[in-house]
């Protein structure tokens, strides 16, 4: 099979096309034929050494979608021909033409779901859960949606819409179109200066971008506003001082790391993907890299210049 290989930390460059033998599953586990890899920005955060143990030569990539081919000892026969997704943790290797994955970790796929917005939800998805369940949106509720236009901001656009919540989404230039077309009440674009002039009393932020941009926002919020923090996309989080958010009778609440395991990542993850099926959750998915162009991918993540979710396919 052919795969993206590393064997080193660095730049997407280190992100080689390579062929590789076929991966065997061992007890417990299943083949998938890859019909879709998710590329997420904890993907590149590994890719240059900032997160978990690596192990080198790796195959990078932590989510796939495709058909179950091959099954170790102790699986269900049941499993050989489905269509599934699956996050493969710290064991990566989903940028691949074939990646192994626990069977414990499958969601079987209904026909209509394709392959693509499978991959998008599986880990994106069920942060995005965590998030909710710590916002704790209302209809009553002026939310305002940082990176907007990405993978997690336009789930969150939808969320806000559906029940009944006003919108504001911030993106940059020609991503205000989509956090429209989305359905949010209004888009702003953040990398011009003054963007929050004029905007108050915001009730919610759901901040993923941290920075200076965090701050920002944090300066919207109205008396009894709540701060969302999932992500730094930024490269730094959001400063927040006990004297700002005393002046305002604000809230900041932290919605990953161990908040994520309260409800457990398998409930996450079924919540995510029920709402996938039941049209709850429609994820905005950027046109599909070829998986030799791996590299490019994670480039055009880490510059901005996608929309939605970064995908693979094989």
């Amino acid at each position: 099979m052919f795969a993206i290989r590393q064997y080193e930390f660095g730049p997407a460059e280190n992100l080689l096309f390579e062929e590789v033998p076929d991966p065997e599953p061992a007890a417990g586990q299943v083949r998938v034929t890859v019909a879709a890899a998710g590329v997420h920005l904890v993907d590149t955060t590994i890719r240059k050494g900032g997160f978990g143990p690596v192990e080198f030569p790796m195959t990078p990539g932590r989510e796939v979608a495709g058909v179950v081919t091959a099954l170790g000892d102790g699986v269900s026969p049941e499993w050989l021909g489905r269509r599934v997704t699956a996050h493969l943790g710290q064991a990566n290797g989903g940028y691949a033409e074939l990646a192994v994955a626990k069977v414990e970790s499958l969601h079987a796929l209904p026909d209509e779901v394709s392959f693509e917005a499978a991959v998008a939800m599986i880990g994106t998805g069920r942060t995005v859960v965590a998030v909710l369940d710590a916002a704790k949106l209302t209809k009553d509720d002026v939310v305002l949606v940082t990176s907007a236009a990405g993978g997690m901001g336009a789930l969150f656009v939808q969320e806000a819409r559906n029940i009944g919540a006003q919108v504001v989404g911030l993106a940059s230039g020609e991503k205000l179109d989509h956090v429209m077309d989305n359905g949010a009440d209004a888009a702003i674009d953040y990398t011009r200066p003054g963007w929050a002039d004029g905007i108050k009393d915001m009730t919610v932020v759901l901040d993923g971008v941290g920075g200076e941009v965090g701050v920002t926002a944090l300066k919207t919020l109205g008396p009894g506003g709540r701060q969302i923090i999932y992500g730094w996309a930024s490269g730094s989080m959001t400063p927040i001082s006990t004297e700002a958010l005393f002046a305002n009778s604000l809230t900041a609440t932290v919605a990953l790391g161990p908040g994520l395991m309260r409800r457990g990542l398998r409930a996450l993850e079924e919540e995510s993907m029920a709402g996938l099926a039941s049209g709850r959750f429609v994820p905005l998915v950027n046109p599909a890299f070829a998986l030799k162009d791996a590299a490019k991918a994670h480039e055009a993540l880490e510059s901005r210049a996608t929309v939605g979710k970064v995908v693979l396919k094989p």
